[in-house]
């Protein structure tokens, strides 16, 4: 069982060059979460969001990799007890087919999500 842990990430990306933005909004959770996609010419996808406050859980298909941009939130993976508070600079991954619980509790949290392979 993998355990959850914080990575620092020194830098928060702030903008993608050579990157297609899809216009239509992704929408989850009654409008708790709002994001859009992000097509680079490598075939990578990302999705950059905002998770409003609340109790919230995702289900994985694929690997993801979710850098906090601003805000803070707790995590707990599935199969775990423990949450753990991520904030700005901080990242965590999900495995695949998996899933985990996100709980803001205040303000907005926003944040990268890289799909791996």
């Amino acid at each position: 069982m993998q355990k959850l842990g914080i990575t620092m990430n020194s830098i928060v990306v702030e903008e993608f060059a050579d990157a297609t933005i899809k216009t239509k909004a992704n929408i989850y959770f009654d409008g708790k979460v709002v994001s859009h996609t992000v097509l680079f010419r490598d075939g990578s996808k990302k999705t950059l969001g905002l998770i409003y406050p609340g109790k919230l859980h995702f289900g994985t298909q694929a690997s993801e990799r979710m850098e906090i941009v601003a805000g803070s939130c707790n995590v707990t993976l599935d199969g775990q007890s423990q949450s753990i508070f991520f904030q700005k600079g901080q990242l965590f991954e999900v495995p695949s087919n998996s899933g985990f619980e996100i709980e803001v509790t205040e303000g907005i949290c926003e944040y990268i999500c890289s799909f791996l392979v």
